[in-house]
C-alpha cells in the first residue's frame, strides 16, 4: 500500500472513530434512559416513546440500545487502532460496522412497516452506521 493510500485509510479511520463516538454517545443516552426508566427527550416527534417501550426495543431483557453502544464502542476501538497502522484490525472493523449495517436495515423497517413510528435517536443512529459503511467503502483495498 502507499504512502498516500496509507494516509487516507488512516485519515478515514479517524473520521470513523470520531462517528462512532457520536454513535456511542446516542446509544449510552438511550441506554442509561431505558435502564432507569426514564422518559426519553424527543425533539420533534412524540414517536420516539413508542419506538423505545415497544417489545423490539429489547432482547431478552437487555436494550438494544446497550447492544448498539457495545458496536459503537468495538467502531471506536478498531477504527482507532486502524488508525494507528494496526492492519489486523481493519478485519474485525469491517465485521462490525457490516453487523451495524444489517441490523440497521431491520430496525428500520420495523419502524416503518411494522411500529409506524420512527425515533429522532434511532435515525440518528442509522445515519452514523450508514456513514460508517460508506467510509469503509472508500477505503483504498489492502494488497
Amino acid at each position: 500500500m502507499g504512502s498516500m493510500a496509507l494516509r487516507f485509510e488512516t485519515i478515514l479511520s479517524a473520521i470513523a472513530a470520531i462517528i462512532a463516538l457520536a454513535g456511542l454517545a446516542d446509544a449510552t443516552y438511550l441506554t442509561v434512559a431505558h435502564l432507569a426508566g426514564e422518559h426519553v427527550a424527543c425533539s420533534g416527534s412524540a414517536q420516539c416513546s413508542e419506538v423505545l417501550s415497544s417489545k423490539y426495543a429489547t432482547v431478552a431483557g437487555v436494550p438494544l440500545a446497550a447492544l448498539g453502544a457495545a458496536g459503537y464502542f468495538a467502531t471506536f476501538s478498531f477504527a482507532t487502532l486502524l488508525a494507528f497502522e494496526r492492519v489486523r484490525f481493519r478485519f474485525l472493523l469491517v465485521l462490525t460496522v457490516n453487523a451495524m449495517f444489517v441490523a440497521t436495515l431491520w430496525f428500520l423497517y420495523l419502524q416503518a412497516f411494522v411500529l409506524h413510528a420512527y425515533c429522532s435517536y434511532c435515525l440518528l443512529s442509522a445515519a452514523c452506521t450508514f456513514l460508517l459503511a460508506g467510509i469503509l467503502l472508500a477505503m483504498p483495498p489492502r494488497r
